[in-house]
Order: structure tokens, then C-alpha cells, then sequence
């Protein structure tokens, strides 16, 4: 890690962003992402992460935002003592921290053999420092080396430099021990403590944490687009998504299928449940996000059921929410295509049409090609279906099987 980086850090977090933080730096964009992605590198910390075109400041950085600031106040102060002014040089703290150990030893030949160095390449290294700082940090003669008036003002700087940075890498160490031991599984969201996901997650828990008790399980619910880009930079062992399909680069089986159903008001559905495209015309569509396989299962049955006059006329309303949707239809009468054994298991489930065959979700668990993820993927399933099956209860579905066909 070098100076230049800490500062230009700091002004990410300050500003809020890459590009306002260029503008204070007076650095190109590409210059100053390139910086962040060194920082997170070096203290296994994401600083941010992303939210369509926004970029949130994550809870690690939030937190390690004053030692950052801590560690740019003190940068500042070296350059000040040593008559520069910002932007801070490209130098790395371990010339600074080598630098502080000949101080304190007075031998560059003592500090070298200590540090298993060749002493030419320890006397270049504290040259380039001096060069970047632009004062002489030590005075040579026959017995050795003697600190400048400048050296003892920053000594205590430098040292105080060195022990944030200390702070910043010892939190991350710890934190990368802890995420070793850890599997880390992305889901879908599950719709809701009775869906057939939060019983397959609960499941997985209950078995995981009784066969591996040193090897914690966390759990982490967020949508399909979130699971994909986790898989690939490795933030997820594994993920549950609401698809058939297994990612490229991904190895992954089927975990389950669950018909999906018309719901609704029952007076609309019992009472139109024969003309289809008039009982979508009527009713409003809750339908989740396009980033679900649920919005593209009910998507694909649109498609099949309606021409496209009748598409026109229907009214299609995103909630990324699954909860809320169910709302919808239970209590203001809208219609939806959900997973029937979810629905079934409410203490008051709303009035449903099986969809048929052709419909289904289906929940698959994906994970990079690695042999012992998927050994860990395997005993996933395996556990997730252990103890998930129990008694259904009772629903009011009608089969889809006397409504018209289809269009082509």
C-alpha cells in the first residue's frame, strides 16, 4: 500500500463516489477506481457496492472510515513536515516502515540483515524515499548513519501511520479467518416463513449447524441478478436461484419444481376462470421483479394465453416484493402467478387456478466449478430436502384442464 492510494481512498469516502472524488484529486476516473480496487485488495474489504448506476457505501467501510481520514490527516501531516504539499507521492509503507527501523537502529547494514535484505537494495529503497520526499532523511559517515532534524519530526508521524494501517489489515485478517471457516449461500427471497424456499433454508440450517458445528452456514437473501454476480466474484460458495437453467461456468443441480397457479379473488376467478383473456383484462397483474424466473414463468404464460390485442389490454404492476404481492391479491383484488404449495400452506390462502404442467418454478442450487464446492453443494441439496416435505394442506385450486387451450 503507498500514500498516494490511502489519500485518494479518503476522498472516495468523503465524496461519495469515484468520479466527484477524480475531480478534488484532480485524477482521471479509470486512475481512481484503479486505487479502490488496490485498497480492497489489501484489506479484503469491499468499500462499496453497487445499486443500478449508484454506488452505496458498504457497513465495513462506514465503519473503517475514520481510520482512513485518521491515516490521511497523517499523510498530510509528513508532507508538511517535510515542506510538500498534496498530491501525496506513490510511496509505499513498507520504504516508510524500513525507514523508521534504521532510525531506530542507526545501521542500514543492521536493519538489512534483520529484515534478510541485501544492503544495496535497502540503500536504493531509502534513496527513492528521500527522492520522493525531497529532503535527506540520513547523514552517513564512517560509523554509520545519523537521522536529519526532518527524520525526527516525522518519525512519530510515520509511526503513527503505520499503527492505523496496522488497525485496517489486522481487522481485515481477522475477518478473512472468520469468512474461511464460513459457507456463504445467496437464495432467492422466499415469499414467505411458509414458502417451500424458507422451509428448504431452514432445513439446510437446522441439519448444517447439527453435521458441521465448526463450519458456520450464513444465509443471505437478495434477487437473481445479485446470486449471478456474487457466483462470479466468489461472494457466494453457492446460490439458490429460481431458474431451471445452470449458469455458465457453474455446476448445479435441480432441487425442486412447485406448480404455479392463477390467484386471485375468487369471484373472478370462478366466475371468468373459463375466458382468460377477460379475467386478465379485469384485474390488475402484480408481478415481481423482470430479475426473478418468477416474473419470466408468469411472462412466458402471458405470452402463450393472450395475442397481442389482449396483451394490450391487460395491466401489469412490478412489486419486488413477494409478500406485498401476495397482499394484492389477498386483500385489493389483484391477480398473480405464484407457486401453488406456498400459497396452499397460508392459514387463509386466496382462490387459485392451476396453471398446468407447463408452468412450474423451479429452484436450482448453482456453484463455481470447484471439486469441493460441489461436494458441499451436493450435501446442500441433500440436506435442504431432508426434513423440508410435511403434510399439505388442503387448497381450493380448480384444474386449468377445462379452460381453452393455449394459443398458438
Amino acid at each position: 500500500m503507498d500514500l498516494a492510494t490511502i489519500v485518494i481512498v479518503d476522498a472516495v469516502l468523503r465524496e461519495g463516489g469515484i468520479r466527484a472524488a477524480a475531480v478534488r484529486c484532480q485524477r482521471a476516473p479509470s486512475s481512481v477506481s484503479a486505487a479502490v480496487k488496490r485498497f480492497e485488495q489489501a484489506v479484503s474489504m469491499p468499500l462499496f457496492r453497487r445499486e443500478g448506476a449508484a454506488l452505496i457505501l458498504t457497513l465495513e467501510a462506514r465503519t473503517r472510515s475514520t481510520d482512513i481520514g485518521q491515516a490521511t490527516a497523517k499523510i498530510a501531516a509528513i508532507l508538511a513536515a517535510v515542506g510538500r504539499d498534496v498530491p501525496a507521492p506513490p510511496i509505499g509503507l513498507v520504504a516508510l516502515d524500513r525507514f523508521v527501523r534504521i532510525a531506530r537502529s542507526g545501521s542500514i547494514r543492521a536493519t538489512a540483515k534483520a529484515l534478510s535484505l541485501g544492503q544495496p537494495q535497502l540503500t536504493r529503497q531509502i534513496a527513492d524515499l528521500e527522492r520522493h520526499l525531497g529532503v535527506r532523511l540520513f547523514e552517513r559517515f564512517h560509523g554509520g548513519i545519523l537521522t536529519t532534524a526532518t527524520a525526527e519530526r516525522i518519525i512519530p508521524l510515520v509511526e503513527a501511520l503505520l499503527d492505523i494501517w496496522a488497525r485496517l489489515t489486522h481487522a481485515s485478517a481477522d475477518r478473512f479467518r472468520r469468512d474461511v471457516a464460513t459457507w456463504r449461500l445467496g437464495a432467492v427471497m422466499p415469499l414467505g416463513p411458509e414458502s417451500e424456499i424458507a422451509r428448504m433454508l431452514a432445513a439446510l440450517l437446522a441439519n448444517w449447524h447439527r453435521s458441521r458445528p465448526r463450519q458456520p452456514l450464513f444465509i443471505s437473501s437478495t434477487t437473481a441478478d445479485e446470486l449471478l454476480a456474487g457466483l462470479r466474484s466468489r461472494r457466494f460458495d453457492a446460490a439458490l436461484l429460481d431458474v431451471a437453467e445452470i449458469p455458465a461456468d457453474c455446476d448445479g443441480r435441480l432441487v425442486s419444481q412447485t406448480p404455479l397457479v392463477l390467484a386471485g379473488p375468487a369471484s373472478a376467478l370462478f366466475e371468468m376462470g373459463g375466458d382468460l383473456p377477460r379475467l386478465l383484462a379485469t384485474c390488475p397483474i402484480a408481478v415481481p421483479s423482470v430479475r426473478s424466473g418468477l416474473r419470466r414463468e408468469a411472462a412466458r404464460f402471458l405470452d402463450d394465453t393472450l395475442d397481442e390485442a389482449e396483451r394490450r389490454r391487460i395491466t401489469l404492476v412490478e412489486v419486488d416484493s413477494i409478500p406485498v404481492i401476495i397482499n394484492l391479491v389477498g386483500q385489493h383484488g389483484y391477480l398473480s402467478v405464484l407457486p401453488e404449495t406456498s400459497l396452499s400452506r397460508m392459514h387463509s390462502p386466496p382462490a387459485m387456478i392451476r396453471l398446468g404442467a407447463a408452468y412450474r418454478q423451479s429452484l436450482t442450487l448453482a456453484w463455481p466449478r470447484v471439486a469441493l464446492s460441489g461436494e458441499i453443494g451436493d450435501l446442500m441439496i441433500s440436506m435442504m430436502r431432508a426434513g423440508a416435505q410435511t403434510q399439505e394442506r388442503p387448497s381450493s385450486v380448480e384444474s386449468v384442464s377445462d379452460l381453452p387451450a393455449p394459443k398458438p
